[in-house]
């Protein structure tokens, strides 16, 4: 349940920090992604270089970076992550997120999260006891905080009794089992999703191919997201060099037709998202054999023909239509005005416009989301947070028509 996940580790100023590298260790090990933040504290007990080192990410410390806040700012580190892990969970940090204090980055990027954070208090027995700190776990766990721990036995300063940070295995335990109880119960849980990614490879020839530039980011990731959600997803998706998700079957194609076939394969789905950028042509007559150049001849003429339109023939069925269907809509100019157009064409349910003059393959996206009752434009996000906030609004929508 871990592969693939997105970890944000806030590492506090405990002595039970020694155990994050073998904890980053074992995460890693299961195909989780982690990524660190180090408190100043925290900086006394491991170092970032040894933190970086075994998750293969920068590790962030200081709010005020400027490159750090135009790259990766607080918003974006909680935003980007599946959930965040408070290890260890000092009395300090625990106190200061109760009162809502936001003096350095780790406690800026909790205020700001959107996600499930979950704590593994560390600290001394006495500490672990006394009335403020018992006070302080009452408001986080009633505002939905996961608590691990903490364990009793031999403390760091000698004492004996609870205040031990759970033990790593613990903790990827603890962890899987979040993750595996949000599939089971998460808002789109019993509900069935097909999502279209990448390109599509319209052959000339064995050799050539009539192409475009997509890379697959952004379908990959709203299935991926829909998954989180508890769905259960189908990804068919052209050539791309992007990982596959989690939880999620997927079926590898090549042309328009291929994906067409796969799409009405899967039958009866409770949503389509048509992320793909699919080839509007493919060459009437491929050639079985490579086509020479000959020196002195004019080029091969290639005679294209119409590919069949996904989009439209999943809204227009007439049987075992989605009960919501989400087209994509590459625009490099009057992106509204374009968007809206194809949604009224094409028969879809809502039609998510971006701009892609700028190219294909970068990590954000600037996207419109078209409706019925018009457009909301979002800002600039990671492509991963537009998939989030996609599925969440996909989510409300099923749940709406239920």
């Amino acid at each position: 349940m871990l592969e693939n996940r997105h970890i944000l580790l806030i590492v506090s100023g405990g002595i039970a920090a020694v155990k994050v590298p073998d904890l980053i260790r074992r995460l890693r090990e299961r195909g989780a992604m982690v990524r660190c933040i180090l408190t100043k504290a925290g900086e006394q007990f491991v170092t970032p270089m040894s933190l970086a080192a075994l998750s293969g990410e920068k590790v962030f410390q200081d709010l005020f970076s400027l490159t750090d806040e135009n790259d990766m700012g607080h918003i974006n580190l909680s935003r980007e992550a599946d959930i965040i892990l408070v290890a260890p969970a000092t009395a300090n940090i625990m106190a200061k997120m109760a009162y809502g204090i936001a003096d350095d980055l780790a406690t800026t990027a909790l205020l700001a999260a959107d996600k499930t954070v979950m704590i593994a208090p560390s600290m001394n027995v006495m500490m672990w006891n006394h009335a403020a700190t018992q006070s302080n776990l009452k408001t986080l766990q009633d505002r939905g905080i996961e608590v691990v721990g903490p364990g009793a036995g031999d403390l760091a300063c000698g004492e004996i009794g609870d205040g031990r940070m759970a033990e790593v295995a613990g903790l990827v335990s603890a962890l899987s089992t979040f993750f595996q109880t949000r599939k089971e119960s998460g808002p789109l849980s019993g509900c069935s999703a097909l999502v279209t990614s990448g390109p599509t490879h319209e052959p000339i020839d064995p050799v050539r191919y009539i192409a475009n530039r997509s890379s697959g980011k952004q379908g990959h990731a709203i299935a991926a997201a829909l998954a989180r959600l508890g769905a259960k997803v189908t990804l068919v998706t052209g050539p791309t060099q992007e990982p596959n998700p989690s939880g999620v079957t997927v079926v590898a194609v090549e042309t328009a037709q291929q994906m067409l076939g796969a799409c009405i394969a899967t039958k009866q789905t409770d949503v389509a998202v048509c992320a793909a950028a699919v080839s509007d042509w493919r060459v009437a007559q491929a050639s079985d054999a490579k086509l020479k150049k000959v020196s002195g001849d004019p080029p091969p003429a290639l005679r294209l023909k119409e590919n069949p339109d996904i989009l439209a023939t999943l809204s227009q069925a007439k049987t075992n239509r989605p009960r919501l269907v989400v087209g994509f809509a590459a625009e490099t100019e009057n992106v509204i005005k374009n968007g809206t157009a194809k949604r009224a064409k094409k028969g879809c349910d809502w039609i998510v416009a971006n701009d892609v003059s700028a190219g294909f393959g970068a990590d954000t996206n600037t996207v419109h989301v078209i409706t019925g009752q018009g457009s909301d434009s979002w800002p600039t996000l990671s492509k991963k947070a537009v998939a989030e906030l996609l599925a969440l609004q996909i989510a409300r929508h099923i749940k709406q028509t239920l």
